[in-house]
């Protein structure tokens, strides 16, 4: 197995010349993170990542979590690094500072992020869902149920699930039959839930359930959800814990990947009932729970950027050390020399620096609103928000269905070598595959993309996103070698115009067509980021003091990704534009 780098220097250009995290810092007036602060959170959790949970990526791979007779028992030494994480502070990153939290922008704590998910996806499942949860309960719960609960969430102390899917919902969740019966000041949870992530384990005293159900006087649909927390013990009101709740991981599923990240199938209120409490108004659950999806799907396409860098370093390795052909003088070539190896490498290495730019760029928009909500109009932060929506199908559903090509070709750079498990190359294709279905399958990005977030407001949001991108395309200072990729951007940028205006034209299309929608979105937006940083590179280079080498590389990177990935704009439009016909033709019986 090769070691796990965070790659510093790509994520650093990133954060300093594309989302300008300097400016953001001096707007939430935390201007000394950009004088080393940033520097040491970055260092350190790269060792973090490097020397302690990656080495247990494999391990949990081999051995993942097993039923026992306490519970979901997780991977030997996951308790041990998870106390470790906890210990280092590393949950209370961007946690609210009343409730504990460092307060530290989103952008950052996406980046540290990023070496959790590459080092090891399994675990760090874990803290995704439980930041997830606390952004439900900040937004939606009591104060009483905030005092009780976030504190625990934020430090770490206590993990989060979120509870929607049953055995005959899937992703229906009008279908879902959990029961939610008023007693006192709480309710009583009946029902079961299935691929519940980290549904129970001992690395922490507590797991807090976010539980979708419906109260006896609901509504049918979506409209007649509630959102309750669940706890697997109880917590009295000085904060310490009482007796078990009625409610148990009675199953865990045999997965593709992810093994070492525990999929139960929960149980609630076998006996009298699992105590529960409201969170929000009732009969709102869904919007409640929304918030919590909307940032674990962003969560989820970091993900995908994770395990690709993370196969990118794994094929490099393998290919700088793979000797394959003889030459005259009869010494070895090693494959990364071979052309065909040069071009998978190369589609591996642009194509995360492309995800990489997206996500941090999506992220920083969460730190955009905080500063606009402190300082601006409504009509801005309405504006703000509406540009974080937008991208957070992109970010989930494009960087995910293409880390499913990168893992692949992660696979194909080792030869016949990568169908052996003991490489190490086959864990993060089988992991990277969960990631376009679980939060939202990418069918369901395609139609939140082209439902809530175009068709909803005639496209508004999208063609303000497509004008910021044609203005600074025509606007980009490079040189004569990017002339050909620069119009081919500004070409790709009006014909993803064009598609959007063919959309407003034929809405009955809508549910046929949002993927390739989506997918021509992603492969622009990692353009336009891409011919960004093509220009800060340029600009950068004139600095005697600066990494010569890597500004080339970023330049190369560019120029290769809008010759590669950027074509494929067009195909994906002109599929979108063919419509439902062929697809809807044939008859069930024909199929």
């Amino acid at each position: 197995m090769s070691e796990y780098h965070f790659p510093r220097q790509d994520a650093q250009f990133v954060l300093d010349h594309i989302v300008d995290f300097p400016l953001i810092c001096d707007r939430l007036g935390q201007a000394e993170l950009t004088s080393g602060l940033n520097d040491a959170i970055l260092e350190e959790a790269a060792r973090l990542g490097s020397e302690v949970l990656a080495p247990l990526n494999q391990v949990g791979d081999q051995a993942g979590a097993q039923m026992a007779e306490h519970g979901v028992q997780e991977t030997a030494g996951f308790k041990a690094a998870y106390q470790q994480f906890v210990d280092n502070g590393w949950p209370s990153l961007a946690g609210a500072p009343e409730y504990g939290g460092q307060g530290l922008p989103n952008t950052l704590s996406t980046a540290v992020m990023e070496i959790w998910q590459s080092s090891n996806m399994a675990f760090s499942l874990c803290p995704l869902l439980t930041q997830g949860a606390v952004e439900a309960l900040s937004e939606h719960a009591s104060d009483t149920l905030k005092q009780a609960y976030l504190g625990k969430m934020i430090s770490g102390e206590w993990t989060a699930t979120m509870n929607l899917t049953e055995p005959d919902a899937g992703s229906d969740l009008a279908a879902i039959k959990a029961k939610a019966v008023p007693e006192a000041d709480h309710y009583r949870i009946f029902g079961q839930k299935i691929f519940i992530t980290w549904g129970d384990h001992q690395m922490t005293d507590n797991v807090v359930h976010l539980v979708l159900a419906r109260l006896p006087d609901a509504p049918t649909g979506v409209r007649g959800i509630s959102l309750f927390v669940v706890p697997k013990f109880l917590v009295n009101d000085d904060g310490s814990l009482d007796r078990r709740n009625d409610v148990k991981a009675v199953s865990l599923e045999h997965k593709l990947g992810i093994h070492a990240s525990p999929t139960c199938a929960m149980s609630f209120g076998d006996n009298d009932g699992a105590v529960g409490y409201l969170i929000g108004e009732p009969h709102t659950g869904l919007a409640c729970m929304f918030t919590m999806m909307n940032d674990a799907r962003q969560g989820v396409g970091l993900q995908g950027l994770a395990v690709s860098e993370r196969a990118y370093q794994h094929a490099l390795a393998y290919a700088k050390e793979r000797l394959q052909g003889t030459l005259r003088d009869g010494s070895r070539l090693a494959i990364i020399n071979h052309p065909d190896v040069r071009r998978m490498l190369m589609l591996m290495k642009s194509g995360t620096q492309a995800m990489r730019a997206l996500t941090y760029v999506a992220a920083s928009e969460a730190d955009n609103l905080n500063i606009l909500k402190a300082t601006g109009l409504d009509k801005d932060v309405a504006l703000c928000q509406a540009r974080s929506d937008l991208y957070t199908p992109i970010v989930k559903g494009w960087i995910t269905e293409l880390a499913q090509e990168l893992t692949s070709l992660g696979v194909q750079v080792h030869g016949g070598m990568g169908f052996i498990e003991e490489t190490g190359a086959a864990q993060y294709f089988r992991d990277a595959r969960i990631l376009p279905i679980y939060e939202g399958t990418t069918g369901i990005q395609g139609l939140d993309l082209v439902g809530r977030k175009t068709l909803a407001n005639n496209g508004q949001s999208l063609f303000a996103l497509l004008d910021e991108i044609s203005n600074e395309l025509t606007s980009l200072e490079l040189d004569e070698t990017f002339r050909h990729v620069l119009n081919i951007a500004i070409e790709a940028e009006q014909s993803v115009r064009d598609g959007v205006d063919w959309l407003l034209s034929h809405k009955e299309e809508a549910p046929a067509i949002g993927v390739n929608l989506m997918m021509s979105l992603g492969y622009l937006c990692g353009a336009w980021l891409m011919l960004r940083s093509a220009g800060k590179a340029q600009a950068l280079g004139n600095d005697t003091d600066a990494d010569q080498l890597f500004l080339e590389s970023k330049q190369t990177s560019a120029r290769f990704y809008c010759e590669h990935f950027l074509p494929r704009v067009t195909m994906h439009l002109l599929t979108m534009r063919a419509g439902s016909a062929s697809m809807m033709a044939l008859n069930i019986e024909q199929f």
